[in-house]
């Protein structure tokens, strides 16, 4: 019994512990031209998706949920991010040559339609962020036709 003390007070040090590492926040008051709303013209029910679904792991502004600053969930989270705007960043999108913005806008299509995007584990927390069918029809078909005319 004494042995299990010891480890829950040393968890408890580490944990305490652990709450003083800073962590880099992905956030910025700048929207750059390069963001995506502001090299195209998104219509307002696609920015609202944009903003609440895709946005907080795509893009330079992430606007953090309460749990942020409890470590280890700002290192989850930072990771997460960190991953997702290697794969797409809404906010640098306008740097993007015309075949990689239509090479992005299809793949995001795709994922939208076969449900992997948003992810689930991001939709469990942000109740918000999950798209309904019509929704998704939408989104999927203005993201298909800019697809289209970018190329």
């Amino acid at each position: 019994m004494k042995f299990l003390k010891i480890i829950g007070l040393v968890l408890l040090v580490v944990f305490v512990g652990i709450q003083f590492i800073p962590a880099n926040r992905n956030t910025s008051d700048y929207i750059p031209q390069s963001d995506f709303t502001e090299v195209f013209e998104v219509p307002e029910n696609i920015n609202t998706i944009l903003q609440t679904s895709c946005y907080d792991c795509h893009s330079n502004n992430t606007n953090y949920p309460w749990y942020n600053k409890i470590q280890p969930f700002t290192w989850y989270l930072n990771d997460h991010i960190e991953k997702g705007k290697e794969e797409l960043n809404f906010s640098e999108f306008g740097e993007y040559s015309s075949r990689r913005q239509s090479s992005k806008l299809r793949s995001i299509s795709s994922q939208v339609e076969d449900g992997e995007m948003p992810l689930s584990s991001y939709t469990l927390v942000h109740w918000d962020a999950k798209l309904s069918a019509k929704e998704k029809e939408v989104f999927i078909a203005w993201m298909d036709s800019l697809a289209m005319e970018v190329r």
